[in-house]
């Protein structure tokens, strides 16, 4: 079993379906990630007109500092986050490997939303740090996220001579 998830032979299984690599799944973690943060940096700001700093917050809230906190986002999206999908979600979920990365991206926004930002001190659903405007510039940035997690994870390999 181990051996169809690290080995691009066996990608696809008997139905034609495409099975995720793990180290497809954290290159797509890492893609995500960068693009997620991109977003928070330069997009957000001009949807809701604040900063989002989830480096910052992460750093505040274990005490170590906006360097710990950006390599704990990192960590947690190229990796913690990338085999969350390869292991469960990418098996459970309807649909392509964009359209599973895209119902990925919505869960992991959900639990950010209810469990993440009020342990960061932003709220349920962000209510501490500007409410609907913060919660759809993530929504947006988890989706782009799930997108780029599950088109790369779950593209087919490449054919071998």
């Amino acid at each position: 079993m181990l051996s169809s998830w690290s080995n691009p032979k066996n990608n696809e299984n008997k139905e034609g379906d495409v099975n995720p690599n793990i180290g497809r799944a954290i290159v797509g973690g890492l893609v995500g990630t960068i693009l997620l943060t991109a977003m928070m940096r330069f997009v957000a700001p001009m949807m809701t007109g604040q900063k989002m700093d989830v480096a910052g917050k992460l750093g505040e809230m274990t005490g170590m500092g906006p360097i710990a906190g950006m390599l704990m986002h990192f960590l947690i999206g190229s990796v913690v986050f990338a085999l969350i999908y390869a292991f469960l979600f990418f098996r459970f979920l309807p649909g392509a490997p964009w359209q599973k990365g895209l119902l990925s991206g919505v869960i992991f926004w959900l639990g950010l939303e209810i469990v993440a930002m009020p342990m960061m001190g932003g709220g349920f659903f962000s209510s501490h740090m500007g409410g609907m405007k913060i919660v759809v510039a993530a929504l947006i940035a988890h989706l782009v996220y799930g997108a780029a997690l599950g088109g790369i994870a779950g593209s087919p390999a490449p054919k071998q001579a």
